[in-house]
């Protein structure tokens, strides 16, 4: 029988349960192949966000590579997350009706191979490169999308919600090591391009391992186990069949409901505020860097490639060691603290994004004094990002009723990433475009326009933590609704199947 909501553990907080427990998996798959399959998606995630980071960590050579703006420049990582976000739903439908392994293996083929190919595009069809980002984005949204309903398939409660913890703690891992392949590749071979050749190599490897050592159990089999698979619709999936047979209202329905449902608002617009920072640091964060060396003159003006700058290599190995401690003490944390305080989810929120804020102004604004003390700001703001960004969902899951549980994480990260990360990345390299025009010294004014086009992000930290704030404010009242409305639900359920017995 399936706990009720907010009983579950989720996010990063390790479950306890007895040895016993995690030698069981749905179906019939044994333990250590359930585990293997793990690790192999893993590895995959980890080559996933390698390839999302590849650009940012050589955006300085692309830029002098292309002859492109601050504003062009940003808007490929727009064009990344668009079709990404886009086509997240699409996948998600698929995956619920057709083999989840074809079609794993087809998006990881597609953003491989034109990966490889855009490492061979001439300055001159620029407008192709751009074109490739979108493809990318296609071929990673296939696997963001469906990767995690196969780890729900294969484990059930706890377990399914430790597996999850251990596959999302590769973001950070894969992000970092994007930044570091791209730049130690870069200045190793001598050009940009082969950085873009070494990740589809990797795919391929990762292609061969999933059809030989992963399995594809079916959604029944998770159901039938008491599995609440939310994971189809995390990525922007659509939702399993037969995963919620007793719902009887429509989707406007359950839109209406959720518009409701203040902590559900608050805590989107929180998770929004988060996505719009993270979006823009994660692209602009080593070229500023950059720019503040040549401001120093610790570093020559890159006149032609490969541009010999450490930041992205710096900047990786921080989101990398910091990301994981983050992570670690951030869980350890949010354990204790929710033993004495219901709302410890939405606070550890709010706490990482209102600490991120001076973190970043610090950041931004030492880096005409100090880079040093930018590095170690730096290494605070990801520090303290990271603690919430493992809890973001958490909220939701015991606000929300179950039947409208897939529904609300499903808006919630459409609408993050459509006015988060999506536009952020343009949006700043548009301010700094602005500010730049104003500016009379070429490489200070460079500087400059970006550091103040950074402040936007200060601002919109801050908000988010007052978002999430707001959502602690209405937390236990939501709860103890959406505990209320899920007890009646599954009364009224219960009277139908005795009925018709």
């Amino acid at each position: 029988q399936s706990t009720p909501p907010g009983s579950q553990n989720y996010g990063a907080i390790a479950p306890t349960t007895n040895t016993a427990q995690f030698l069981q998996t749905p179906g019939n798959i044994s333990a250590k192949r359930s585990y293997l399959a793990v690790g192999v998606l893993c590895y995959i995630n980890l080559l996933n966000y390698m390839d999302w980071f590849i650009v940012p960590g050589v955006l300085v050579d692309i830029t002098k590579y292309f002859n492109i703006s601050d504003s062009s420049a940003g808007l490929l990582q727009t064009v990344f997350i668009f079709c990404f976000l886009l086509s997240a739903p699409f996948f998600g439908y698929l995956g619920d009706r057709y083999n989840r392994k074809v079609i794993l293996s087809a998006g990881i083929f597609l953003w491989s191979g034109v990966t490889l190919g855009s490492s061979f595009i001439t300055e001159s069809y620029s407008w192709i490169f751009f074109l490739s980002r979108g493809f990318v984005g296609i071929g990673t949204a296939s696997y963001s999308t469906i990767a995690p309903t196969i780890i729900a398939d294969l484990f059930e409660k706890d377990q399914r919600t430790c597996m999850l913890s251990v596959f999302y703690i590769f973001i950070p891992v894969g992000s970092g090591l994007g930044y570091v392949l791209a730049s130690s590749v870069t200045q190793a071979a001598g050009h940009w391009h082969w950085a873009f050749r070494i990740t589809p190599c990797i795919g391929v490897i990762a292609v061969a391992l999933l059809i030989l050592l992963v399995p594809d159990p079916t959604q029944d089999a998770a159901e039938g186990h008491g599995g609440e698979s939310i994971t189809s619709t995390t990525q922007g999936a659509d939702k399993k069949p037969g995963a919620q047979s007793t719902d009887s209202s429509t989707w406007c329905e359950d839109v209406k409901s959720l518009s409701k449902n203040r902590s559900f608002i608050w805590s989107s617009l929180g998770v929004t505020a988060m996505a719009f920072v993270t979006g823009a640091l994660g692209l602009w964060v080593p070229l500023f860097l950059d720019r503040a060396q040549v401001v120093h003159d610790l570093v020559p003006p890159c006149l032609q490639e490969p541009c010999k700058s450490p930041n992205s290599l710096i900047f990786g190995g921080i989101t990398i060691v910091t990301g994981i401690v983050g992570v670690i003490t951030g869980a350890g944390v949010a354990r204790r603290y929710k033993k004495i305080n219901a709302k410890a989810d939405p606070l550890i929120c709010a706490v990482g994004m209102l600490s991120s804020a001076p973190c970043l102004y610090l950041s931004i604004m030492l880096a005409a004094r100090s880079i040093l003390a930018t590095y170690v700001s730096v290494d605070e703001l990801v520090w303290s990002s990271e603690w919430s960004t493992n809890y973001l969902i958490s909220p939701i899951i015991y606000v929300v009723v179950p039947k409208r549980q897939s529904t609300a994480i499903a808006l919630q990260i459409f609408v993050s990433h459509l006015l988060g990360d999506a536009g952020s990345p343009y949006l700043t390299g548009v301010i700094s475009d602005a500010l730049q025009t104003r500016q009379t010294d070429s490489h200070l004014g460079a500087f400059r326009s970006l550091q103040y086009s950074f402040i936007l992000c200060v601002f919109i930290g801050v908000l988010g933590g007052g978002f999430f704030l707001l959502t602690a404010l209405h937390v236990e009242e939501d709860r103890t609704e959406a505990q209320m409305m899920g007890c009646l639900s599954k009364s009224l359920e219960n009277q139908g199947k005795y009925k018709h017995s």
